[in-house]
């Protein structure tokens, strides 16, 4: 499948996944704790929209800075899981559905990372005629 816009991405899809979820399972403790109820959504939704970013940047530099940003809020969101966690808002079974979607996206986002630093290193190689060597 040639992959042409963001939406094709599976780490942008299972990133929406996420957030879905996101939602859904914050609904349950949106009175007891606002903030971190927003907190988590808004994670959450960073984790989407840089990837989204930085799959419609021009630079392969640039995109890689916004899914390494990607990454960040994911672990952010990971953070706040905990807090949810420690403060009874999630039970054990959503907390392991939301920590295997966490897992899943991550691991996507860290190929999404590889496979634009192998580009880049292609894209050195290319210019100089000669392979780099990263020690």
């Amino acid at each position: 499948m040639q992959i042409e816009r963001f939406e094709d991405l599976i780490a942008w899809t299972e990133a929406r996944a996420l957030v879905t979820l996101v939602y859904r399972l914050t609904k349950e403790f949106v009175r007891e704790d606002r903030d971190l109820v927003r907190q988590m959504r808004r994670a959450g939704v960073s984790v989407m929209s840089n990837i989204a970013e930085g799959f419609s940047k021009y630079t392969l530099r640039d995109s890689k800075q916004f899914y390494i940003i990607s990454r960040g809020s994911l672990a952010e969101l990971r953070s706040q899981m905990y807090v949810a966690i420690d403060q009874g808002y999630l039970s054990g079974e959503d907390m392991r559905k939301l920590e295997g979607s966490i897992e899943t996206v991550g691991k996507l986002i860290s190929g999404l990372i590889r496979n634009t630093q192998r580009r880049l290193e292609l894209v050195a190689i290319d210019r100089t005629g000669f392979e780099r060597h990263n020690h």
